[in-house]
């Protein structure tokens, strides 16, 4: 299938869209962490990759991933158009996630990561969170 129009016209349509990033993962997160009591976290703290949400007391990290665009194993799924397109797309999207986790760790933070897909089970995830937080005061 082809595209209906220029590579010019599709730019000039694409840039005039506006992302709203993750915020729906986000305000689910920030919904269940206090449901759940987990106090200490903030969001846009200044570090690489721009973390959803830091607990800085615990050097602790975390990034709340879209299924498809960060190639979550379970869940994605590769689109049937602009295959090398969408292929490099998120393939770049996971080694960057892979260097920023490398770069926040040497700093001596930790890195959680969550799936979109894991707020399908809340209570699942919160013990998660609460796992992770736990393991890094431990070392703190």
């Amino acid at each position: 299938m082809s595209d209906t129009v220029t590579p010019a016209q599709r730019s000039a349509i694409m840039a005039r869209v506006r992302s709203s990033g993750n915020q729906s993962t986000e305000i689910r997160l920030i919904a269940l962490m206090r449901r759940a009591g987990i106090r200490g976290w903030r969001r846009n703290y200044p570090l690489p990759g721009k973390p959803d949400f830091v607990f800085p007391a615990l050097r602790l990290a975390v990034f709340v991933d879209g299924c498809f665009w960060h190639g979550c194993p379970r869940c994605y799924r590769r689109p049937h158009s602009r295959r090398a397109y969408w292929d490099a797309k998120v393939q770049n999207n996971r080694r960057r996630d892979a260097r920023l986790r490398q770069a926040l760790r040497r700093r001596g933070w930790h890195v959680m990561r969550i799936w979109e897909h894991e707020f399908a089970d809340q209570d699942r995830l919160a013990t998660r969170l609460m796992r992770m937080i736990a393991r890094s005061a431990v070392s703190q």
